[in-house]
């Protein structure tokens, strides 16, 4: 119970920490409608959130995961981090479709249904992030486009 306690402090302090820092983050008189400070609060509020809960009630019997499940997170962030870096040069569709499709796979190891998933959320979430929210969103690589 004292490491769940510990664990939901710590994380409310980073979350706290990360809604500090997206404080910073400059705007131009050009920016997107939702500006680029909402996201990182909407993140760091979530977080806040799950850790002061975590504190608060913590699991008197927790189960902790095998190996095999520490390997598939570790394989899930390798996979973000490259997705992080591959939107720029590659457009917001193809690495959102890829991703999709890994994680999905991930979560139920069936191709075809992780690679519907993959190109359903990348079409998806770009329609609402360009035309819902008005973001400006590159969608493929400028090479493709021209």
């Amino acid at each position: 119970m004292a490491a769940d306690r510990i664990f939901g402090a710590v994380v409310t302090l980073v979350a706290l920490a990360y809604i500090a820092s997206a404080t910073q983050i400059q705007t131009s008189f050009l920016a997107d409608p939702v500006g680029p400070r909402m996201f990182p609060y909407l993140v760091g509020a979530v977080a806040a959130i799950c850790g002061i809960f975590v504190a608060i009630k913590p699991d008197e019997n927790p189960d902790w995961p095998t190996l095999r499940t520490f390997g598939a997170l570790c394989f899930a962030v390798v996979v973000l981090v490259g997705y992080a870096y591959a939107l720029k040069p590659l457009g917001f569709l193809i690495p959102t479709a890829i991703t999709a499709a890994i994680l999905s796979w991930q979560i139920s190891p069936r191709p075809v249904h992780a690679a519907l998933a993959g190109l359903g959320l990348s079409v998806g979430l770009f329609v609402i992030f360009k035309f819902a929210l008005g973001l400006g969103l590159v969608a493929l690589p400028a090479a493709l486009t021209g």
